[in-house]
């Protein structure tokens, strides 16, 4: 018996019991109570702000965003036993909800039970069965919404989307899930008021950590379903009318070759197209949910982003890094490894190292993740990485540069040319490709349609 069919034959059952809502005149609290009965509890929270004169008491739609947010946590915990069971004791779930929820879990779940070794389907790998219900009291509120609430990661994409839509005039507020100094800094560099900047604050339930140390199941979520559901929260009691993500066509490409594992799911055209209709339909707030880069590639992105050299000091995509003080650039990961090769036709060795701290291009140990980004391997990094062809389409730009400037080549590229992988003849025409690329599949509303075509116009 291996440890997933262990945990589910000792753990049948995995319970979201409750949740809970404090408010205070500036606050909103909100507790759940998770339990694998006989092995752990778990209480995780947030805080979130909201102005003085807003309250959500009796208020059916918060309730409604709450129990939700709940629902995204829950999976994180439930992956620890992977219990056959879900049972949900507080909100209400319809039938198309649960198929709403096992779909997130099953395809946000997916690098998990890959990397696990675990075999299983959409239909058996748990049963959600609901038996609570919404106070019949609560009332469902529409709040006058306008103006955009922008999430900020610290990385290129989010700095590209906020100095866009600020430069063409548009109302915007960011948000953040804690705090980080890459974050304000990009506000900050924005040229937005240090108080534009929403910040609700997520206690994460550390006994979890305990069951991963003594040997329980551990890995990826989908961590941007719970961006999705604590910014609409966010949205809701600020007033906001966009939520506007910064995910870009690339995250629908699967990590690993010809399998439905995508590490970036929940960053996915598709998850977007199914948290939206998710909103109208069981949420109800009014708020339009939907990502301003979903036309655009990774490549794309690097070639507008650099253009705003002001958030090149400033910028952080490590993840590694961001669990330190300042962020960095931990200069060791697949993901520091990716963005220095995304951007590395548009930037010189000597401002990527003013960028990154060291040039990675040129260093031994970054081999094997270039192997895997170039996709000369079974599977791409289990990070938010690029598709396959854009970074092949980098690579030969920046030595197409490199070697029209008399420059020496770095390690990585001398052997992607040893390789027989650089086509110079078939660079341009793929690079102006890349370029004119428009994905229709998106949810972007005519005005902000029109303003991002007007920037990639500046750009071409």
């Amino acid at each position: 018996m291996n440890k997933f069919e262990k945990f589910r034959s000792e753990a049948p059952v995995f319970i979201y019991r409750s949740y809970t809502i404090t408010e205070t005149a500036d606050t909103v609290e909100v507790g759940f109570s998770f339990s694998i009965p006989d092995v752990m509890d778990f209480s995780p929270s947030w805080v979130f702000t909201k102005p003085a004169d807003i309250s959500v008491k009796g208020d059916l739609t918060f309730e409604r965003m709450a129990f939700s947010l709940g629902m995204a946590e829950a999976v994180s915990y439930w992956k620890a036993v992977c219990s056959p069971t879900m049972r949900v004791e507080c909100g209400e779930l319809s039938p198309e909800q649960i198929s709403w929820w096992k779909k997130l879990y099953f395809l946000g779940l997916g690098e998990f039970f890959y990397v696990n070794g675990i075999s299983t389907d959409m239909d058996s790998f748990v049963d959600i069965v609901p038996t609570g219900h919404f106070d019949p009291s609560l009332k469902e509120n529409v709040r006058e919404v306008s103006g955009c609430l922008v999430p900020i990661g610290g990385g290129k994409d989010s700095a590209l989307t906020i100095e866009t839509l600020t430069q063409a005039g548009m109302d915007c507020r960011c948000y953040a899930i804690n705090k980080r100094c890459s974050i304000s800094a990009t506000v900050e560099a924005a040229g937005l008021p240090e108080d534009a900047l929403i910040i609700s604050q997520r206690k994460f339930d550390r006994s979890l950590i305990e069951l991963n140390n003594k040997g329980y199941l551990n890995g990826h979520t989908p961590f941007s379903s719970i961006v999705a559901f604590s910014a609409e929260i966010t949205a809701y009691l600020n007033g906001l009318k966009y939520i506007v993500l910064s995910n870009e066509s690339s995250a629908n490409e699967s990590t690993v070759a010809g399998q439905e594992v995508n590490h970036q799911y929940s960053k996915s055209f598709e998850f977007e197209r199914d948290f939206h209709e998710y909103e109208e339909k069981y949420l109800k707030s009014g708020i339009y949910y939907f990502s301003f880069l979903r036309p655009l590639s990774e490549f794309q992105i690097a070639k507008m982003f650099v253009s705003h050299e002001k958030y090149l000091p400033v910028f952080r995509s490590c993840n590694l890094g961001s669990k330190v003080s300042p962020d960095i650039w931990c200069g060791e990961c697949p993901k520091c490894l990716f963005v220095s090769l995304i951007l590395s036709p548009f930037l010189s060795p000597s401002k990527q190292r003013a960028v990154f701290g060291k040039y990675m291009l040129d260093d031994e140990n970054m081999k094997e993740y270039f192997t895997e980004l170039i996709g000369q391997s079974e599977h791409k990094p289990f990070e938010c990485v690029g598709s396959i062809d854009e970074v092949n389409l980098a690579v030969s730009l920046a030595i197409k540069r490199y070697e029209a400037n008399d420059m020496p080549l770095p390690l990585l590229f001398r052997e992607y040319k040893d390789k027989g992988l650089y086509r110079p003849e078939e660079t341009d025409r793929i690079n102006d490709e890349y370029c004119r690329g428009y994905n229709s599949e998106n949810l972007l509303p005519e005005r902000f349609k029109n303003i991002l075509i007007k920037e990639m116009e500046r750009l071409l």
